[in-house]
């Protein structure tokens, strides 16, 4: 597979896994609800660094991910600064990045800036998830190609396209460049076929496009006289038992003739009448229909109705430049057909699909999640601002439910300081028992913490347990206590591990400030023991 060079590629190349893992502090006063930070999340800070730290809960547990990331234009006049000369990644270059970028092209840069942050989302990711990314021509083509080498040529989708704006642009010298894409991969294409349920689908009532019911299940058909030609040219099929499906002239054939041989060969077709006739299942009905790679306007809007959008919420327009519209997100998230999907946004900007995640539970009874993430300083101002409004009621709005609220809450977060070996040593940097479990679960089984709360399961420290190993944390938050003997890996303790791991048939980790026995023989009990705070620093840097 070709891939793509450029500036600095060697230096980020693994860089996502050297970044510092930063709990989410919670912030009460600027939240909605008190969820908690298993809530839905607006998370102010960096994203590179938020994704890192959304790992120990949510690392393979999101379902659709939507990002909108500087399209690169080199315009530094926005609010939302889309160069990639501005001074954020400028910053992020110089501070927070192995690259030297002083004689790095814009294009460059701003490969430096996606490649880590793609790799992170693939780890957050469901195996069924789908990332979809906004981007325009400026850099469409470097984005194609690493997203072949992040998620894999074989899972690629679509690059659907929209036409963003709906006006002619005389002022251009040449086209008029106004629409922009939505590459779409999958983190695990295959999946997607196994199964007509699982198929990319767009929710559509055809009632309307089908005044003759031929008998489908779509509904009655009504002339396309772009496709008349190929609609309306009868044939004969005949089944491998010989008898023959007719789809006369003047009829819409129901289905092609590679669909009926599918049919045949799944059993799908009913022969037990006068003509033979395709088993309808309540599945087949609620799929919709295959969506289009080119974006409808009346369906997912132009950039304007999001304008409008933000200018209701707020009361006055020039809040933010070009969001996008809340119909193209919530059209996005209704593609995976699945009401209890974490949706990821981490170029937040106005907040869009917050509200479009809220409106689609108001309207089905769903009960999907969003986090967002900002690294901008209108995070509170804007981001959190406009989900707080669209949550509790928008006096004044044209929407009726927006007028009335959409319901939800939020918390709203900010990042804390790297968790690092020399910070717990020192006692500055102590998460939490449960933060630390879930970071130390994750690093060593690959797997999130999920919602739930990792406390000690048992007497001996027990947080996690699979087919062919326990995990076991002895840790308090408190710098004397684990200068104590009461932190230490004791005879006595790993003895009775040893007696588990022997009845169990399993092997043990122990993770814990100090241990008084040799490793030969902890071996000998089939226990790994790993020091704190030392296993963090091993786990970033693995």
């Amino acid at each position: 597979m070709p891939t793509l060079g450029f500036k600095g590629k060697q230096h980020v190349y693994a860089h996502h896994l050297t970044v510092p893992w930063r709990p989410l502090v919670p912030h009460p006063a600027q939240s909605v609800g008190t969820g908690g930070v298993d809530d839905n999340l607006i998370i102010h800070g960096d994203n590179l660094h938020a994704l890192k730290a959304l790992l120990p809960r949510y690392g393979g547990r999101v379902r659709c991910i939507y990002i909108d990331p500087p399209y690169n234009t080199g315009n530094e006049g926005w609010i939302y600064n889309d160069n990639a000369n501005g001074p954020l990644l400028k910053q992020w270059l110089k501070d927070q990045s192995p690259v030297d970028g002083e004689d790095m092209e814009r294009h460059d840069k701003w490969l430096c800036m996606i490649w880590p942050r793609l790799h992170l989302l693939r780890e957050l990711l469901s195996d069924d998830g789908v990332i979809f990314v906004s981007i325009d021509d400026n850099e469409v083509h470097h984005l194609r190609m690493l997203m072949d080498e992040v998620f894999g040529e074989e899972n690629f989708f679509a690059t659907q396209t929209r036409r963003a704006m709906h006006t002619v642009r005389n002022s251009s010298k040449d086209f008029n460049l106004n629409a922009d894409y939505v590459v779409t991969y999958a983190k695990n294409k295959s999946w997607f076929a196994e199964r007509p349920e699982r198929y990319i689908r767009h929710r559509a009532d055809k009632s309307d496009r089908y005044p003759k019911d031929d008998g489908d299940g779509r509904g009655p058909y009504k002339l396309d006289p772009l496709h008349a030609r190929n609609y309306y040219e009868p044939y004969d099929f005949t089944f491998g038992n010989g008898t023959t499906w007719s789809a006369p002239a003047g009829r819409y054939p129901a289905y092609s003739i590679e669909t009926l041989q599918e049919m045949e060969r799944e059993g799908r077709i009913d022969f037990s009448g006068k003509e033979p006739r395709a088993k309808r299942y309540l599945s087949d009905v609620q799929e919709g229909q295959p969506p289009d790679a080119v974006l409808d306007p009346a369906i997912v809007g132009f950039n304007a109705s999001g304008t409008r959008m933000l200018g209701d919420i707020f009361g006055t327009g020039g809040i933010f430049p070009q969001p996008k519209p809340v119909e193209l997100i919530r059209y996005l998230v209704e593609l995976l057909r699945d009401p209890n999907a974490i949706v990821l946004d981490s170029f937040a900007g106005s907040g869009t699909t917050a509200q479009a995640v809220l409106d689609l539970n108001k309207q089905d009874g769903g009960d999907r999640k969003f986090i967002l993430v900002e690294c901008e300083d209108y995070a509170d101002s804007i981001t959190a601002e406009r989900v707080r409004r669209v949550i509790s009621g928008v006096p004044g709005a044209r929407n009726a439910e927006l007028r009335g609220g959409l319901g939800g809450s939020f918390t709203y977060c900010t990042l804390g300081e790297p968790v690092t070996a020399a910070g717990m040593l020192a006692g500055e940097t102590l998460p939490t028992y449960s933060a630390l479990a879930a970071w130390l679960m994750n690093t060593a089984t690959g797997r999130s913490a999920g919602p739930t709360e990792l406390r000690e399961l048992d007497e001996h420290g027990l947080i996690h347990s699979d087919e062919r190993r326990n995990y076991y944390l002895r840790y308090r938050p408190d710098i004397e206590w684990l200068r104590s003997n009461d932190a230490v890996l004791t005879e006595t303790w790993a003895e009775q591990l040893g007696e588990i791991c022997r009845q169990q048939n399993k092997d043990a980790v122990v993770f814990a400030a100090a241990k008084y026995i040799p490793q030969g023989d902890l071996t000998d009990l089939r226990i790994t023991f790993c020091q704190l705070p030392y296993a963090i620093r091993q786990s970033e840097a693995v």
